[in-house]
């Protein structure tokens, strides 16, 4: 099995292989990174149908549940998925009022 960093010179299964070549590169860190600090942050997006306001910093078995109730609250679609809720538009300050009044900490983040 080859590794994707190698280059294979001819081809055979065990033929030579070159090592990689260097990039001169440095690795890029990762930027976006949250903080773990239980505190839930709503961010806007712009994509390419529009504008999305994203919640981040739920638990994972909360996000189905959340999104279905903030969607409901902002009369507007959106999805739960790869650890965050997306909601159609820019509803930022509302979403932040909602996790407010239920008790939860939440801020507008983001400029």
């Amino acid at each position: 099995m080859r590794d994707d960093n190698r280059e294979l010179v001819y081809s055979s299964d065990s033929g030579f292989v070159r090592a990689p070549k260097a990039s001169g590169r440095k690795p890029t860190p990762q930027a976006n990174v949250l903080p773990n600090d239980g505190i839930i942050r709503v961010a806007r997006e712009r994509r390419r149908g529009g504008i999305v306001s994203i919640v981040t910093g739920l638990a994972a078995d909360e996000l189905t549940a959340i999104g279905k109730e903030l969607k409901k609250h902002c009369g507007t679609g959106g999805t739960a998925k790869n650890g965050v809720v997306e909601i159609q538009g820019d509803h930022r300050e509302k979403i932040v009022a909602w996790f407010v009044a239920n008790g939860r900490r939440a801020k507008v983040a983001g400029g």
